[in-house]
């Protein structure tokens, strides 16, 4: 399973997987997809014919009760299993973005040119911090 948001690891929900997935590494996506923060709460990968990203992320390998029991229930609303392919060209499942369960209104943010969803979170805290450095 290809993680890519708040279950890997360090991430606030990677405690539901914590010790029951093992971690096979970091791994990147073929450049195949936007990739989107939702309200600023999670990412999600959106497959594109034109104009995708490679994203990185992390690859486990967890039984199905695992994945089906515990991971799943907990994922958003906005995204669905599906499958993906890795820079490597492994096929591998991952949550993909579903935009029409996304809600009207909502802040929804095109996260693909950072690579990925800690690079996301590293330019949040940054730009958290300008008022700091501006003395404002």
């Amino acid at each position: 399973m290809f993680l890519n948001g708040t279950a890997m690891s360090g991430q606030k929900d990677h405690g539901c997987i914590a010790g029951l997935a093992k971690l096979v590494g970091p791994v990147t996506t073929a450049p195949d997809f936007r990739f989107f923060a939702v309200r600023d709460e999670f990412p999600g990968l959106f497959p594109v014919e034109r104009s995708g990203r490679p994203i990185t992320g992390e690859l486990y390998e967890m039984p199905d009760e695992l994945l089906f029991d515990v991971l799943l229930p907990q994922e958003p609303k906005e995204l669905e299993l599906g499958s993906i392919t890795l820079a490597d060209g492994t096929r591998v499942r991952a949550m993909i973005l579903q935009p029409d369960r996304i809600a009207t209104g909502d802040k929804v943010v095109d996260i693909a040119d950072f690579g990925g969803w800690r690079a996301y979170q590293a330019h949040l805290a940054a730009n958290a911090r300008v008022d700091d450095v501006l003395g404002f």
